[in-house]
């Protein structure tokens, strides 16, 4: 623990949310965890545990839940966990009581639908005095909340602040590295969201792991091929925060993205799936606006597209699918 974070502050107490905080827990430090709902406060405060998001695990005494975002002002350092549709709107809420020069952490994978812009530009409309941060990386909740071994991307133009704050939340367990390209991390937690709803359709399909695997290959050159376009580093797609992110969420069930694909492949209705599920799922929201983006960037990105043409009700999965297949051959590049 460094002496300069002491009090951290989490926004949004979903179940990524409250794993952060019981990461963040610790002697010496206290975690004040934003809830939207009364009762999961009431909850957190009382039994000790969320038991709407994340049910059975024990929270650590440190975390203390509220619901008035005020009472995060005196955080240390903010880790930002709402959902990327709803990040401007708690981020707006906190900038009276946020003190300037206060690193606020974006853990929310997306884009946002309204006006194309990633996390680290709404927090930049929001509150312009704080000081921008990414975490992200192949990290489920549960496993962090739990203490399994996890290691994460954390991405500050600061290196020496960030070298601070990383040495204050690490762990035996939660392994930090420290990063500078804040919108390569951003891009590759906010794609690969869409490329795991693509990989749970292949397989919901029955279309092998062969297809999946050609998937993800794919999947991450278009990923690579924005973050060139956009600007980044195409180093940090090559990290946790980009191929060890996309590997996991395109690898496992316990991604509610890949899940949702899953059940699409098996014929589901997406509006179905939503309606079924208290959390939320951001590549449905994103693959929309990064289909928009990669357009209007004349950037090549088949798989992102043929997800938001699902999505948005205009093709079917198997329409989807025989798209991809009918594409021409062409030679294997990022460039491509």
């Amino acid at each position: 623990m460094t002496k300069h974070f002491k009090i951290f502050g989490v926004i949004g107490a979903g179940a990524w949310g409250t794993a952060i905080a019981q990461m963040l827990a610790r002697e010496g430090q206290t975690v004040h965890l934003w809830a939207l709902e009364p009762e999961v406060a009431d909850a957190i405060n009382t039994a000790r545990e969320n038991t709407l998001f994340l049910k059975g695990v024990p929270l650590k005494p440190e975390i203390r839940a509220t619901n008035r975002l005020e009472d995060l002002g005196t955080a240390d350092a903010i880790f930002a966990v709402a959902p990327a549709q709803h990040t401007r709107v708690t981020l707006r809420a906190l900038r009276a009581s946020l003190r300037p020069g206060t690193p606020v952490v974006l853990c929310s994978k997306g884009i946002e639908l309204a006006t194309g812009e990633f996390m680290t530009q709404v927090l930049k409309d929001e509150l312009p005095e704080a000081v921008p941060a990414v975490m992200s990386g192949p990290s489920f909740a549960i496993d962090v909340a739990r203490g399994l071994p996890t290691a994460v991307t954390l991405a500050m133009e600061d290196a020496a602040l960030g070298t601070e704050l990383i040495q204050a939340i690490s762990t035996p367990t939660f392994r930090p590295y420290l990063g500078t390209d804040l919108l390569g991390a951003e891009i590759g937690g906010a794609v690969k969201n869409v490329l795991a709803i693509a990989c749970g359709i292949a397989l919901g399909k029955g279309l092998g792991r062969s297809a999946h695997a050609a998937l993800i290959a794919r999947g991450y050159a278009e990923m690579t091929r924005l973050a060139l376009a956009l600007g980044a580093e195409a180093e940090t797609l090559t990290g946790l925060s980009g191929l060890g992110d996309l590997v996991l969420t395109c690898s496992s069930e316990t991604s509610r993205n890949m899940s949702l694909g899953l059940a699409l492949g098996k014929g589901e209705a997406l509006g179905d799936i939503l309606a079924a599920r208290n959390a939320v799922t951001e590549g449905v929201a994103t693959a929309p606006v990064l289909r928009r983006l990669a357009r209007a960037r004349g950037i090549e990105m088949p798989i992102s597209e043929a997800v938001a043409a699902v999505i948005e009700g205009e093709i079917s999965v198997d329409e989807a699918i025989t798209a991809l297949l009918m594409r021409p051959v062409k030679a294997e590049a990022v460039k491509s």
